[in-house]
Parts: structure tokens; C-alpha cells; sequence
């Protein structure tokens, strides 16, 4: 069940990135970030409701607390940089970077939760998925060279932190109904994007934002919420290491769409990247 929660979970984070790129082409992205964050956190109490767990908040203990929220924390700040890079680059440039965060959660998960069966396979399944990302990279000749390293330094950061999430989103959800802990974490999230809004003067900002973009930024609002709750399933459940390379072939969806939505096209250098991850991640799915 959880695997079939994971496939769920990839799906709806590949549409995820189509329809949040859709709602920032004039919307600034931390003001789209703490509006999106709204739906997510409405859709993750929602789902808490309909299982009954809502009560349950009060036998949270101490230490799942702790890392609910440093993971939310972490959530937040791979959001962010996340949708910061959306809005400087192409999707089929800024997706491959953020999925990179693979490589690092396989490699946390075997040290910290001796995830290390069949480990020269997976640590092979590893390198394939790093290689694709590395191939996928690329730049317009036409793109300044400044701005062209500014979006990746977002991306990559963005990567950093969606790895520390899953690894810290697994010890908080230990003795946590999944639901619930994904609802909690979503308030550290919310409360940390309007913060920033906030900080940064851009509140203001929020009232006038497009309408239609608005559409769009709910729209990819409920894809996170589902993608989510199908996510921390099954890392609940499940074993990191698999469940994590399954929910990166969401790339597959997203660039799909790009093409189709964007006109963002492939080389055969990124087509071949492609591969590589898609192969990386079959593998690590099969021995897992």
C-alpha cells in the first residue's frame, strides 16, 4: 500500500511544479509561497478530520514535536528557494536540481536509519540518478552568466532542504498518525512563509495579485497538500530510501508538461540525464 501512496505522491508533485510555475510569472514567489501554503495547511486538517486523528495532537510527544517542526522548518525554506527558482528558469532546468535531493536522503537514510541492504546496488542506483542530474544541467547561451548561477544556487538549496525534510519528517512521524504530522508540520510552514512575507515588506503584495495566477497558486496549493499526504504515507510506512526515489520521478510528469504547457524542450544531453535518473531510480526501487 504505502508504494502504490508513494507512485500517488510522485504524480501529484509533478503537476505541482506546472501549476506553481504558472501562478509566478508576475506573482512574486514568496508571496505566492504563504498563499499556497494557506490551501495546504486547509487540505492537510481537512484530511485530518475525515480520519479522525485531530485529537490525538495532544499525545504528540516531546521529541516528534521537536522534529515536526525543524522539519517543517526545513519545508519551508526548500519552498521558498524552491519557487525563487521557478521563477528565474525554466522548469526543466530548476526540476532536475531540486530532485537531486535524492542522492542526499538515500545516503542520510542508510547512515542514520541503516537503510544498507543490497548497498553496492543502491549505492550504484545512486551515482546513476546523481550522473542524469549533473547531465540535465544546463544553460542558454543567451542567459547571463550571473543570474544564470543565481537560480542554481536556489535550486540546489532548494535540494539541501527537501533531503533534511524527509530525514527529519521520518523521526518525527514515528509514533504520529501521518495525517496529523503532516498537518502540523504545514502550520511551522505557513507561519514561517508569512513571516518572511512580512519581513520583506511584501505584504501588501497579496492583494493584488493576478487572479487568474491565484487560481493557479491554489490549484498547486491542493497538488502539494495531496502530494504530501501521500508522501509522509509511506515514509511512515514504508522504507526511506525507496520511497524517496519513487516520489523524484515526479520529474517525469513535470517535464511532460513543460513541453506541452511551456514549449520547453529537452536536449538530447537532458534526455539522456533523464534516463539515467529514471533508470537510477528503478533500480533503487526494485532492490529495494
Amino acid at each position: 500500500m504505502w508504494l502504490i501512496a508513494a507512485v500517488l505522491s510522485s504524480v501529484f508533485a509533478g503537476v505541482t511544479a506546472i501549476l506553481a510555475k504558472c501562478g509566478i510569472r508576475k506573482t512574486d514567489s514568496d508571496v505566492a509561497t504563504a498563499v499556497r501554503t494557506v490551501v495546504v495547511l486547509i487540505f492537510s486538517w481537512l484530511m485530518v478530520m475525515v480520519a479522525g486523528s485531530a485529537e490525538m495532537i495532544w499525545d504528540i510527544g516531546a521529541k516528534s514535536l521537536l522534529f515536526l517542526i525543524l522539519s517543517g522548518i526545513a519545508t519551508g525554506a526548500s519552498w521558498l528557494c524552491y519557487f525563487k527558482a521557478l521563477s528565474m528558469a525554466d522548469v526543466n532546468k530548476v526540476v532536475p536540481i531540486d530532485k537531486s535531493s535524492t542522492v542526499l536522503t538515500v545516503l542520510l537514510a542508510m547512515a542514520l536509519f541503516n537503510e544498507t541492504n543490497h548497498l553496492p546496488l543502491k549505492l550504484a542506483a545512486t551515482f546513476l540518478i546523481g550522473a542524469g542530474v549533473l547531465l540535465m544541467i544546463e544553460r542558454k547561451p543567451t542567459e547571463e552568466k550571473a543570474k544564470d548561477r543565481k537560480w542554481i544556487i536556489y535550486a540546489v538549496s532548494s535540494a539541501v532542504f527537501a533531503a533534511l525534510t524527509s530525514i527529519l519528517a521520518k523521526i518525527g512521524i514515528e509514533n504520529v498518525e501521518s495525517n496529523l504530522g503532516t498537518a502540523v508540520r504545514t502550520a511551522v510552514v505557513l507561519l514561517m512563509a508569512w513571516l518572511i512575507v512580512i519581513y520583506k515588506g511584501k505584504i501588501g503584495q497579496v492583494r493584488n495579485t493576478d487572479r487568474r495566477e491565484l487560481i493557479y497558486i491554489c490549484l498547486s496549493g491542493v497538488a502539494t497538500g495531496a502530494s504530501w499526504l501521500f508522501y509522509y504515507y509511506a515514509i511512515a510506512r514504508g522504507v526511506v530510501s525507496i520511497v524517496v526515489p519513487i516520489d523524484k520521478l515526479s520529474i517525469m510528469v513535470s517535464i511532460v508538461f513543460s513541453y506541452f504547457v511551456f514549449g520547453e524542450k529537452l536536449s538530447k544531453k537532458g534526455l539522456a540525464g533523464l534516463v539515467m535518473m529514471i533508470a537510477g531510480t528503478l533500480m533503487m526501487t526494485l532492490i529495494g
